[in-house]
Protein backbone atom coordinates (compact mmCIF):
# COMPACT_ATOMS: atom_id res chain seq x y z
CA UNK A 1 0.00 0.00 0.00
CA UNK A 2 2.73 2.29 0.72
CA UNK A 3 4.61 1.48 -2.65
CA UNK A 4 1.38 2.26 -4.56
CA UNK A 5 0.81 5.44 -2.33
CA UNK A 6 4.42 6.56 -3.33
CA UNK A 7 4.35 6.16 -6.85
CA UNK A 8 0.95 7.86 -6.83
CA UNK A 9 2.87 10.87 -5.45
CA UNK A 10 5.88 10.49 -7.61
CA UNK A 11 4.94 9.18 -10.80
CA UNK A 12 2.92 12.57 -11.92
CA UNK A 13 6.09 14.48 -10.55
CA UNK A 14 8.63 12.44 -12.72
CA UNK A 15 6.36 12.75 -15.66
CA UNK A 16 6.16 16.98 -15.13
CA UNK A 17 9.66 16.69 -14.92
CA UNK A 18 9.89 14.80 -18.48
CA UNK A 19 7.50 16.95 -19.84
CA UNK A 20 8.85 20.56 -18.67
CA UNK A 21 7.63 21.64 -21.92
CA UNK A 22 4.53 22.58 -23.68
CA UNK A 23 4.24 19.69 -26.55
CA UNK A 24 1.28 20.72 -28.46
CA UNK A 25 1.74 24.75 -28.46
CA UNK A 26 4.28 24.92 -30.96
CA UNK A 27 3.37 24.10 -34.52
CA UNK A 28 6.16 23.13 -37.74
CA UNK A 29 6.80 26.66 -39.61
CA UNK A 30 6.59 24.82 -42.66
CA UNK A 31 4.23 22.89 -44.92
CA UNK A 32 6.69 20.82 -45.64
CA UNK A 33 8.39 17.95 -43.95
CA UNK A 34 10.72 18.82 -41.48
CA UNK A 35 14.40 17.64 -42.52
CA UNK A 36 17.42 19.56 -40.90
CA UNK A 37 20.57 20.69 -42.60
CA UNK A 38 21.78 22.02 -38.28
CA UNK A 39 20.51 20.74 -35.16
CA UNK A 40 20.58 23.16 -31.85
CA UNK A 41 23.34 23.96 -29.87
CA UNK A 42 25.67 22.68 -32.41
CA UNK A 43 29.46 23.81 -32.64
CA UNK A 44 29.70 26.49 -35.26
CA UNK A 45 32.38 29.15 -35.48
CA UNK A 46 32.47 31.40 -32.08
CA UNK A 47 29.01 30.01 -31.31
CA UNK A 48 26.85 27.76 -30.55
CA UNK A 49 23.67 27.19 -33.05
CA UNK A 50 20.82 28.99 -31.11
CA UNK A 51 18.35 26.78 -33.22
CA UNK A 52 16.88 24.19 -36.15
CA UNK A 53 18.56 25.08 -39.43
CA UNK A 54 15.42 23.55 -41.23
CA UNK A 55 16.17 22.15 -45.24
CA UNK A 56 13.62 24.10 -47.71
CA UNK A 57 14.21 21.58 -50.60
CA UNK A 58 16.99 24.30 -52.22
CA UNK A 59 14.91 26.59 -52.91
CA UNK A 60 13.35 30.51 -51.81
CA UNK A 61 9.83 31.64 -51.09
CA UNK A 62 8.52 28.86 -49.15
CA UNK A 63 5.59 30.00 -46.66
CA UNK A 64 6.65 30.78 -43.19
CA UNK A 65 3.62 29.73 -40.72
CA UNK A 66 3.38 31.35 -37.24
CA UNK A 67 4.05 28.68 -34.95
CA UNK A 68 1.42 29.97 -32.51
CA UNK A 69 -1.24 32.97 -31.64
CA UNK A 70 1.29 35.90 -30.77
CA UNK A 71 2.39 39.26 -31.80
CA UNK A 72 5.25 40.55 -33.68
CA UNK A 73 7.40 41.57 -31.25
CA UNK A 74 11.06 42.52 -32.89
CA UNK A 75 11.91 43.13 -36.42
CA UNK A 76 15.72 42.90 -37.81
CA UNK A 77 17.08 43.68 -41.40
CA UNK A 78 20.71 43.67 -41.20
CA UNK A 79 23.65 42.69 -44.31
CA UNK A 80 24.89 39.81 -42.22
CA UNK A 81 23.85 37.44 -39.39
CA UNK A 82 19.93 36.32 -39.47
CA UNK A 83 19.74 38.45 -42.46
CA UNK A 84 15.75 39.20 -42.56
CA UNK A 85 14.32 37.75 -39.09
CA UNK A 86 11.44 37.79 -37.44
CA UNK A 87 10.33 37.72 -33.40
CA UNK A 88 7.26 36.63 -32.23
CA UNK A 89 6.16 36.76 -28.76
CA UNK A 90 3.53 34.27 -27.25
CA UNK A 91 1.10 34.71 -24.54
CA UNK A 92 2.85 31.55 -22.78
CA UNK A 93 6.17 33.70 -22.11
CA UNK A 94 8.10 31.95 -24.91
CA UNK A 95 9.92 33.44 -28.49
CA UNK A 96 9.29 32.08 -31.48
CA UNK A 97 12.47 33.21 -34.04
CA UNK A 98 12.31 32.99 -37.99
CA UNK A 99 15.21 33.52 -40.17
CA UNK A 100 16.90 34.09 -43.11
CA UNK A 101 13.83 35.37 -44.19
CA UNK A 102 13.28 36.22 -48.13
CA UNK A 103 10.40 38.47 -47.27
CA UNK A 104 7.95 39.15 -44.70
CA UNK A 105 3.98 38.60 -45.18
CA UNK A 106 2.61 41.48 -47.22
CA UNK A 107 1.46 43.46 -43.93
CA UNK A 108 4.85 43.25 -41.92
CA UNK A 109 6.80 43.73 -45.38
CA UNK A 110 4.51 47.34 -45.48
CA UNK A 111 5.30 48.29 -41.91
CA UNK A 112 9.05 47.33 -42.38
CA UNK A 113 9.13 48.97 -45.86
CA UNK A 114 7.66 51.84 -44.42
CA UNK A 115 10.59 52.26 -41.70
CA UNK A 116 13.56 51.46 -44.28
CA UNK A 117 11.89 54.83 -46.02
CA UNK A 118 11.64 57.17 -43.43
CA UNK A 119 15.14 56.34 -42.07
CA UNK A 120 16.35 55.55 -45.30
CA UNK A 121 18.47 52.61 -44.56
CA UNK A 122 18.39 49.19 -45.80
CA UNK A 123 19.78 47.59 -42.07
CA UNK A 124 16.53 48.47 -39.78
CA UNK A 125 15.23 47.25 -36.22
CA UNK A 126 11.92 47.63 -34.79
CA UNK A 127 9.82 46.82 -31.84
CA UNK A 128 6.26 46.44 -32.52
CA UNK A 129 4.25 46.85 -30.13
CA UNK A 130 1.39 43.93 -29.01
CA UNK A 131 -1.83 45.82 -30.92
CA UNK A 132 0.24 45.98 -34.17
CA UNK A 133 1.35 43.03 -36.10
CA UNK A 134 -0.64 40.17 -33.70
CA UNK A 135 -0.65 36.64 -35.23
CA UNK A 136 -2.76 33.77 -35.32
CA UNK A 137 -1.33 30.38 -35.22
CA UNK A 138 -0.48 29.17 -38.99
CA UNK A 139 -1.11 32.66 -40.45
CA UNK A 140 1.62 33.23 -43.03
CA UNK A 141 4.31 35.51 -41.70
CA UNK A 142 7.14 35.38 -44.01
CA UNK A 143 8.93 33.51 -47.15
CA UNK A 144 11.74 31.39 -46.83
CA UNK A 145 14.68 32.54 -48.20
CA UNK A 146 18.58 33.04 -47.87
CA UNK A 147 19.20 36.35 -46.64
CA UNK A 148 22.74 37.19 -43.95
CA UNK A 149 25.06 34.96 -43.16
CA UNK A 150 23.11 32.07 -44.34
CA UNK A 151 25.19 29.56 -46.57
CA UNK A 152 22.70 28.07 -48.55
CA UNK A 153 18.18 28.51 -48.78
CA UNK A 154 16.73 27.27 -45.57
CA UNK A 155 15.00 28.61 -42.40
CA UNK A 156 16.39 29.20 -39.40
CA UNK A 157 13.78 28.48 -36.34
CA UNK A 158 14.40 29.15 -32.66
CA UNK A 159 12.23 29.06 -29.40
CA UNK A 160 13.59 31.21 -26.74
CA UNK A 161 12.03 31.51 -22.91
CA UNK A 162 11.59 34.77 -20.77
CA UNK A 163 15.26 35.86 -20.52
CA UNK A 164 16.29 35.38 -23.91
CA UNK A 165 17.79 31.94 -23.65
CA UNK A 166 17.64 29.67 -26.59
CA UNK A 167 15.87 26.21 -26.16
CA UNK A 168 16.12 23.21 -28.24
CA UNK A 169 13.06 23.09 -30.22
CA UNK A 170 12.44 19.37 -30.08
CA UNK A 171 12.12 19.90 -26.26
CA UNK A 172 8.64 21.80 -27.43
CA UNK A 173 7.24 18.37 -29.34
CA UNK A 174 9.05 19.72 -33.14
CA UNK A 175 9.30 16.15 -34.34
CA UNK A 176 12.31 15.35 -36.59
CA UNK A 177 12.47 11.64 -37.74
CA UNK A 178 15.85 10.26 -36.33
CA UNK A 179 17.13 6.49 -35.74
CA UNK A 180 20.55 7.16 -36.53
CA UNK A 181 23.35 6.15 -33.78
CA UNK A 182 25.64 9.67 -33.33
CA UNK A 183 29.19 8.05 -34.81
CA UNK A 184 32.68 8.97 -33.35
CA UNK A 185 35.40 10.71 -35.46
CA UNK A 186 38.03 10.58 -33.03
CA UNK A 187 39.58 10.53 -29.46
CA UNK A 188 41.92 12.33 -27.88
CA UNK A 189 44.09 11.82 -24.57
CA UNK A 190 45.57 15.19 -22.72
CA UNK A 191 48.48 14.98 -20.26
CA UNK A 192 47.49 18.24 -18.46
CA UNK A 193 50.83 19.32 -16.70
CA UNK A 194 53.87 18.36 -17.17
CA UNK A 195 53.76 14.95 -14.78
CA UNK A 196 51.35 13.71 -16.66
CA UNK A 197 51.97 11.19 -19.73
CA UNK A 198 50.12 9.18 -21.76
CA UNK A 199 51.75 5.69 -23.82
CA UNK A 200 54.77 7.44 -22.39
CA UNK A 201 54.29 10.85 -24.05
CA UNK A 202 53.58 13.82 -22.66
CA UNK A 203 51.80 15.21 -25.61
CA UNK A 204 48.45 14.94 -26.80
CA UNK A 205 47.94 11.87 -28.36
CA UNK A 206 45.22 10.67 -31.21
CA UNK A 207 43.95 7.36 -29.97
CA UNK A 208 43.41 3.95 -32.37
CA UNK A 209 39.28 4.09 -32.73
CA UNK A 210 37.93 0.60 -33.19
CA UNK A 211 34.73 0.39 -34.47
CA UNK A 212 32.22 -2.72 -33.10
CA UNK A 213 29.50 -4.04 -35.12
CA UNK A 214 27.24 -2.70 -32.82
CA UNK A 215 27.93 0.61 -33.90
CA UNK A 216 30.05 1.47 -30.43
CA UNK A 217 33.61 1.41 -30.30
CA UNK A 218 36.35 0.47 -28.42
CA UNK A 219 40.07 2.46 -28.12
CA UNK A 220 42.82 0.47 -28.07
CA UNK A 221 44.44 0.41 -24.77
CA UNK A 222 46.48 3.15 -22.95
CA UNK A 223 49.17 3.30 -20.46
CA UNK A 224 48.94 6.89 -18.35
CA UNK A 225 50.07 8.53 -15.21
CA UNK A 226 48.76 11.82 -13.71
CA UNK A 227 46.08 14.37 -14.16
CA UNK A 228 44.54 13.36 -17.86
CA UNK A 229 41.46 14.15 -19.97
CA UNK A 230 39.82 13.47 -22.95
CA UNK A 231 38.81 14.79 -26.35
CA UNK A 232 36.08 13.59 -28.46
CA UNK A 233 35.36 14.88 -32.27
CA UNK A 234 31.59 13.33 -32.82
CA UNK A 235 28.70 13.94 -34.85
CA UNK A 236 24.67 12.62 -35.43
CA UNK A 237 22.73 12.20 -38.39
CA UNK A 238 18.94 12.20 -39.05
CA UNK A 239 17.11 9.68 -41.10
CA UNK A 240 16.60 11.87 -44.26
CA UNK A 241 19.89 14.15 -44.29
CA UNK A 242 23.17 13.10 -44.38
CA UNK A 243 24.68 16.54 -43.12
CA UNK A 244 27.45 16.68 -40.09
CA UNK A 245 25.44 17.56 -37.10
CA UNK A 246 25.90 18.11 -33.21
CA UNK A 247 24.62 15.62 -30.99
CA UNK A 248 22.27 16.12 -27.86
CA UNK A 249 24.12 14.99 -24.68
CA UNK A 250 27.58 13.56 -23.90
CA UNK A 251 28.45 11.51 -20.44
CA UNK A 252 31.29 9.83 -19.47
CA UNK A 253 31.82 7.41 -16.63
CA UNK A 254 35.27 6.54 -14.56
CA UNK A 255 35.04 2.80 -13.12
CA UNK A 256 31.22 2.97 -12.87
CA UNK A 257 30.66 6.27 -11.63
CA UNK A 258 29.52 9.50 -13.11
CA UNK A 259 32.56 12.04 -14.09
CA UNK A 260 31.47 14.77 -16.53
CA UNK A 261 28.53 15.51 -18.66
CA UNK A 262 27.57 18.21 -21.40
CA UNK A 263 23.90 18.78 -21.74
CA UNK A 264 23.10 20.83 -25.13
CA UNK A 265 19.19 21.70 -23.94
CA UNK A 266 19.57 25.69 -23.22
CA UNK A 267 22.03 28.35 -22.89
CA UNK A 268 22.19 31.87 -22.82
CA UNK A 269 23.86 34.22 -25.89
CA UNK A 270 26.41 35.60 -23.02
CA UNK A 271 27.53 32.44 -22.81
CA UNK A 272 27.99 31.27 -26.21
CA UNK A 273 31.42 32.93 -26.89
CA UNK A 274 33.06 29.94 -24.26
CA UNK A 275 32.57 27.41 -27.32
CA UNK A 276 36.25 27.84 -27.90
CA UNK A 277 37.24 26.86 -24.82
CA UNK A 278 35.29 24.20 -24.64
CA UNK A 279 36.72 22.95 -27.92
CA UNK A 280 40.42 22.59 -28.37
CA UNK A 281 41.06 25.53 -30.16
CA UNK A 282 44.76 25.26 -31.50
CA UNK A 283 43.53 22.02 -32.95
CA UNK A 284 40.04 23.48 -34.68
CA UNK A 285 42.68 26.27 -36.01
CA UNK A 286 45.13 24.52 -37.73
CA UNK A 287 43.16 21.42 -38.85
CA UNK A 288 39.74 22.61 -38.64
CA UNK A 289 38.33 19.64 -36.98
CA UNK A 290 35.95 20.79 -33.54
CA UNK A 291 37.16 18.31 -30.50
CA UNK A 292 35.13 18.52 -27.51
CA UNK A 293 37.12 18.46 -23.88
CA UNK A 294 36.12 16.29 -21.90
CA UNK A 295 37.09 18.10 -19.02
CA UNK A 296 36.51 21.13 -18.12
CA UNK A 297 39.24 24.73 -17.35
CA UNK A 298 38.28 28.08 -16.07
CA UNK A 299 35.13 27.74 -18.31
CA UNK A 300 31.91 28.88 -17.00
CA UNK A 301 28.95 27.32 -19.69
CA UNK A 302 25.78 26.27 -18.21
CA UNK A 303 25.63 23.18 -20.55
CA UNK A 304 27.97 21.35 -18.15
CA UNK A 305 25.89 19.08 -15.52
CA UNK A 306 27.27 16.23 -13.51
CA UNK A 307 31.35 17.12 -13.46
CA UNK A 308 33.55 15.64 -10.87
CA UNK A 309 36.75 16.85 -10.61
CA UNK A 310 36.09 18.98 -13.58
CA UNK A 311 36.15 15.58 -15.63
CA UNK A 312 40.17 15.54 -15.09
CA UNK A 313 41.54 11.76 -14.27
CA UNK A 314 44.22 11.07 -11.67
CA UNK A 315 45.45 7.96 -12.85
CA UNK A 316 47.97 6.07 -9.98
CA UNK A 317 50.66 3.74 -11.02
CA UNK A 318 50.12 0.06 -11.37
CA UNK A 319 45.76 0.68 -11.36
CA UNK A 320 43.78 -0.66 -13.95
CA UNK A 321 40.48 1.65 -14.97
CA UNK A 322 37.49 2.05 -17.48
CA UNK A 323 36.67 5.01 -18.87
CA UNK A 324 33.22 4.76 -20.75
CA UNK A 325 31.70 7.52 -22.83
CA UNK A 326 27.96 7.79 -24.14
CA UNK A 327 27.13 10.22 -26.90
CA UNK A 328 23.47 10.33 -27.59
CA UNK A 329 21.40 12.29 -29.41
CA UNK A 330 17.96 13.91 -28.76
CA UNK A 331 15.84 10.52 -30.02
CA UNK A 332 18.45 8.61 -27.01
CA UNK A 333 20.09 7.45 -29.81
CA UNK A 334 22.99 6.48 -28.09
CA UNK A 335 26.51 5.70 -29.11
CA UNK A 336 29.27 4.12 -26.57
CA UNK A 337 33.45 4.78 -26.28
CA UNK A 338 35.09 2.51 -24.13
CA UNK A 339 39.02 2.58 -23.18
CA UNK A 340 40.99 0.32 -20.75
CA UNK A 341 43.57 2.77 -18.93
CA UNK A 342 46.50 0.74 -17.34
CA UNK A 343 48.05 2.79 -14.85
CA UNK A 344 52.05 2.94 -15.50
CA UNK A 345 54.45 5.62 -13.68
CA UNK A 346 57.57 5.68 -16.16
CA UNK A 347 60.60 7.66 -15.54
CA UNK A 348 62.20 7.80 -18.29
CA UNK A 349 59.64 10.09 -20.29
CA UNK A 350 60.93 13.61 -19.93
CA UNK A 351 58.41 16.10 -19.81
CA UNK A 352 57.94 19.18 -22.07
CA UNK A 353 59.05 22.47 -20.95
CA UNK A 354 56.23 25.46 -22.30
CA UNK A 355 58.76 27.90 -24.37
CA UNK A 356 58.84 30.79 -22.43
CA UNK A 357 58.93 34.24 -23.96
CA UNK A 358 59.69 37.92 -22.08
CA UNK A 359 56.23 38.38 -22.00
CA UNK A 360 53.57 36.49 -19.63
CA UNK A 361 49.74 36.79 -19.70
CA UNK A 362 48.20 36.70 -16.03
CA UNK A 363 44.57 35.89 -17.09
CA UNK A 364 43.59 37.62 -13.91
CA UNK A 365 45.27 41.36 -14.71
CA UNK A 366 45.46 43.62 -17.30
CA UNK A 367 48.47 44.43 -19.37
CA UNK A 368 49.61 46.49 -21.80
CA UNK A 369 52.33 45.44 -23.83
CA UNK A 370 54.84 48.61 -26.09
CA UNK A 371 56.79 48.17 -28.64
CA UNK A 372 58.41 50.99 -31.40
CA UNK A 373 54.65 52.50 -31.99
CA UNK A 374 52.92 49.92 -31.71
CA UNK A 375 50.61 49.44 -28.37
CA UNK A 376 48.48 46.02 -27.34
CA UNK A 377 46.14 46.57 -24.43
CA UNK A 378 44.62 43.10 -23.00
CA UNK A 379 42.40 43.72 -20.09
CA UNK A 380 41.68 41.53 -17.07
CA UNK A 381 39.92 38.53 -17.93
CA UNK A 382 40.58 38.71 -21.58
CA UNK A 383 42.06 35.04 -21.48
CA UNK A 384 41.21 31.69 -19.80
CA UNK A 385 44.39 30.61 -18.75
CA UNK A 386 47.82 32.40 -18.10
CA UNK A 387 50.53 31.77 -20.99
CA UNK A 388 53.90 32.97 -22.58
CA UNK A 389 52.91 35.05 -25.05
CA UNK A 390 55.13 36.16 -28.49
CA UNK A 391 55.12 39.80 -29.05
CA UNK A 392 57.17 41.32 -31.56
CA UNK A 393 57.21 44.59 -33.94
CA UNK A 394 58.87 44.71 -36.95
CA UNK A 395 58.55 47.88 -39.15
CA UNK A 396 54.67 48.01 -39.39
CA UNK A 397 53.72 44.44 -38.84
CA UNK A 398 52.97 43.33 -34.93
CA UNK A 399 53.63 39.58 -34.63
CA UNK A 400 51.04 39.07 -31.82
CA UNK A 401 51.14 35.01 -30.91
CA UNK A 402 49.65 32.82 -32.70
CA UNK A 403 45.67 32.60 -33.29
CA UNK A 404 45.75 29.27 -30.83
CA UNK A 405 44.31 30.62 -27.57
CA UNK A 406 40.91 31.60 -27.44
CA UNK A 407 40.04 34.69 -25.95
CA UNK A 408 37.07 35.68 -24.09
CA UNK A 409 37.12 39.50 -24.63
CA UNK A 410 38.52 41.89 -27.22
CA UNK A 411 42.07 43.59 -27.31
CA UNK A 412 42.88 46.66 -28.43
CA UNK A 413 45.49 47.29 -30.67
CA UNK A 414 46.54 50.99 -31.43
CA UNK A 415 49.48 52.36 -33.71
CA UNK A 416 51.03 55.30 -33.46
CA UNK A 417 51.12 56.74 -37.42
CA UNK A 418 52.77 60.62 -36.75
CA UNK A 419 54.90 59.83 -39.17
CA UNK A 420 53.19 59.44 -42.36
CA UNK A 421 52.75 62.09 -44.22
CA UNK A 422 49.41 63.73 -43.50
CA UNK A 423 47.87 63.19 -46.48
CA UNK A 424 48.58 58.88 -46.32
CA UNK A 425 46.44 59.27 -42.94
CA UNK A 426 43.28 58.83 -44.05
CA UNK A 427 43.74 55.64 -46.50
CA UNK A 428 45.67 53.42 -43.16
CA UNK A 429 43.89 50.75 -41.35
CA UNK A 430 45.15 47.81 -39.33
CA UNK A 431 45.10 44.33 -41.11
CA UNK A 432 44.98 40.92 -40.57
CA UNK A 433 47.35 38.73 -42.08
CA UNK A 434 46.01 35.70 -42.80
CA UNK A 435 46.74 32.76 -44.83
CA UNK A 436 49.74 31.29 -46.35
CA UNK A 437 50.10 34.53 -48.73
CA UNK A 438 49.08 36.64 -45.58
CA UNK A 439 46.51 38.26 -47.28
CA UNK A 440 45.16 42.12 -45.60
CA UNK A 441 41.91 41.32 -43.95
CA UNK A 442 40.30 44.56 -42.66
CA UNK A 443 39.69 45.19 -38.75
CA UNK A 444 37.36 47.08 -37.55
CA UNK A 445 39.57 50.81 -37.19
CA UNK A 446 39.07 53.85 -35.64
CA UNK A 447 41.22 57.16 -36.15
CA UNK A 448 42.08 59.69 -33.27
CA UNK A 449 44.38 61.81 -34.31
CA UNK A 450 47.53 60.07 -34.95
CA UNK A 451 46.44 56.83 -33.82
CA UNK A 452 44.89 54.26 -35.37
CA UNK A 453 43.12 51.84 -33.53
CA UNK A 454 41.52 48.30 -33.75
CA UNK A 455 39.35 46.11 -31.65
CA UNK A 456 40.08 41.89 -31.92
CA UNK A 457 39.29 39.18 -30.50
CA UNK A 458 42.22 36.92 -32.82
CA UNK A 459 45.86 36.89 -31.76
CA UNK A 460 48.03 36.82 -34.77
CA UNK A 461 50.12 38.92 -37.12
CA UNK A 462 48.84 42.27 -37.81
CA UNK A 463 50.09 45.26 -39.83
CA UNK A 464 48.99 48.44 -41.24
CA UNK A 465 47.56 48.15 -44.92
CA UNK A 466 46.71 51.15 -47.37
CA UNK A 467 43.69 51.57 -49.50
CA UNK A 468 43.91 53.91 -52.24
CA UNK A 469 41.44 51.96 -54.58
CA UNK A 470 38.43 53.36 -55.11
CA UNK A 471 35.40 50.84 -54.93
CA UNK A 472 33.89 49.27 -58.15
CA UNK A 473 30.09 49.91 -59.06
CA UNK A 474 28.86 48.43 -62.48
CA UNK A 475 24.79 47.77 -63.46
CA UNK A 476 23.65 44.19 -63.86
CA UNK A 477 20.71 43.80 -65.60
CA UNK A 478 20.52 47.16 -67.41
CA UNK A 479 22.64 49.78 -69.38
CA UNK A 480 22.81 53.50 -69.74
CA UNK A 481 19.09 55.32 -71.58
CA UNK A 482 17.38 51.45 -71.33
CA UNK A 483 13.56 51.34 -71.41
CA UNK A 484 12.86 49.25 -67.93
CA UNK A 485 9.32 49.15 -67.77
CA UNK A 486 8.79 45.66 -67.66
CA UNK A 487 11.47 45.16 -65.32
CA UNK A 488 10.74 44.40 -61.89
CA UNK A 489 14.31 44.64 -60.43
CA UNK A 490 17.17 47.12 -60.55
CA UNK A 491 19.84 45.41 -59.93
CA UNK A 492 23.60 46.82 -59.66
CA UNK A 493 26.77 45.26 -58.61
CA UNK A 494 29.24 46.97 -55.44
CA UNK A 495 32.66 45.48 -54.15
CA UNK A 496 35.55 46.76 -52.48
CA UNK A 497 38.62 44.86 -53.02
CA UNK A 498 40.79 46.17 -50.05
CA UNK A 499 39.59 47.31 -46.86
CA UNK A 500 35.80 46.06 -47.73
CA UNK A 501 32.25 48.66 -48.42
CA UNK A 502 31.15 50.71 -45.54
CA UNK A 503 27.88 51.85 -46.67
CA UNK A 504 26.20 52.77 -50.00
CA UNK A 505 23.32 55.21 -51.11
CA UNK A 506 21.03 55.08 -53.95
CA UNK A 507 18.33 57.86 -55.21
CA UNK A 508 16.05 58.30 -58.59
CA UNK A 509 15.75 61.81 -59.39
CA UNK A 510 17.10 62.96 -56.09
CA UNK A 511 15.09 60.92 -54.00
CA UNK A 512 16.01 58.10 -51.94
CA UNK A 513 15.60 54.25 -52.84
CA UNK A 514 15.62 51.20 -51.27
CA UNK A 515 18.20 48.77 -52.53
CA UNK A 516 18.86 45.02 -50.65
CA UNK A 517 22.24 44.43 -50.11
CA UNK A 518 23.55 40.59 -50.62
CA UNK A 519 27.25 40.60 -49.53
CA UNK A 520 27.70 37.15 -50.78
CA UNK A 521 26.92 38.08 -54.57
CA UNK A 522 27.92 41.26 -53.95
CA UNK A 523 24.52 43.21 -55.21
CA UNK A 524 22.17 45.96 -54.43
CA UNK A 525 18.34 45.23 -55.85
CA UNK A 526 15.30 47.77 -55.88
CA UNK A 527 12.02 46.65 -55.99
CA UNK A 528 10.10 48.75 -58.67
CA UNK A 529 6.84 47.64 -57.30
CA UNK A 530 8.01 49.80 -54.03
CA UNK A 531 6.37 52.39 -55.93
CA UNK A 532 8.86 55.42 -55.62
CA UNK A 533 9.87 55.65 -58.97
CA UNK A 534 7.08 57.25 -60.73
CA UNK A 535 8.31 59.48 -63.51
CA UNK A 536 9.23 58.54 -67.26
CA UNK A 537 12.59 59.53 -67.03
CA UNK A 538 15.12 58.82 -64.27
CA UNK A 539 18.25 59.42 -63.14
CA UNK A 540 20.09 56.53 -60.75
CA UNK A 541 22.96 58.02 -58.62
CA UNK A 542 24.72 55.32 -56.31
CA UNK A 543 27.45 56.35 -53.96
CA UNK A 544 29.45 53.27 -52.49
CA UNK A 545 32.00 54.28 -49.58
CA UNK A 546 34.85 51.83 -48.96
CA UNK A 547 36.23 51.28 -44.62
CA UNK A 548 39.30 54.43 -45.39
CA UNK A 549 36.51 56.41 -47.01
CA UNK A 550 37.15 56.19 -50.62
CA UNK A 551 34.10 56.59 -52.58
CA UNK A 552 32.92 55.95 -55.95
CA UNK A 553 29.84 57.17 -57.71
CA UNK A 554 28.12 55.68 -60.31
CA UNK A 555 25.04 57.36 -62.51
CA UNK A 556 22.75 56.23 -65.22
CA UNK A 557 19.75 56.90 -67.14
CA UNK A 558 16.64 54.55 -67.44
CA UNK A 559 13.02 54.96 -68.86
CA UNK A 560 9.66 53.49 -67.33
CA UNK A 561 5.97 54.17 -67.99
Amino acid sequence: MRLILLLTFVFPFLIGAQNKYPQDYFSNPLDIPLILSGTFAELRSNHFHAGLDIKTQQRVGLKVKAAADGYVSRIKVSHYGYGKALYITHPNGYTTVYAHLQKFAPAIEAYVKKQQYKKESYEVQMFPSAETLPVKKGSLIAYSGNSGGSGGPHLHFEIRDNAERPINPMLFGIDIADSKEPYVKSIYAYPLDENSFVNNSNEKQKLRLIPLKNGDYVVENIEAFGNIGFGIETNDRQNLAANSNGVYNIRTFFNGNNNFELDFKRFSFAETKHINQLIDYEHYVTKKQRIQKLFKINNPLSIYKEVLNNGILNIEDSTHSVYKIRVADYKNNETWVTLNIKGTKNKTVTPLKPKTTPYFIKADQAINLKQDKVTVDFYKDTFYEDFYIDFEVNNDTLKLHKNVIPTKKSFKITYDISNYKDQDKNKLYIARLLGYNKYPAYTSTKRKGDLLIATTKYLGTYALATDTIKPTISPLNFKNGQWLSKYRYLKVKINDKLSGVSNYRATVNGKWILMEYDYKTKTLTHDFNDGVVTDTKNNLKVIVTDNVGNNSTFEALFYRK
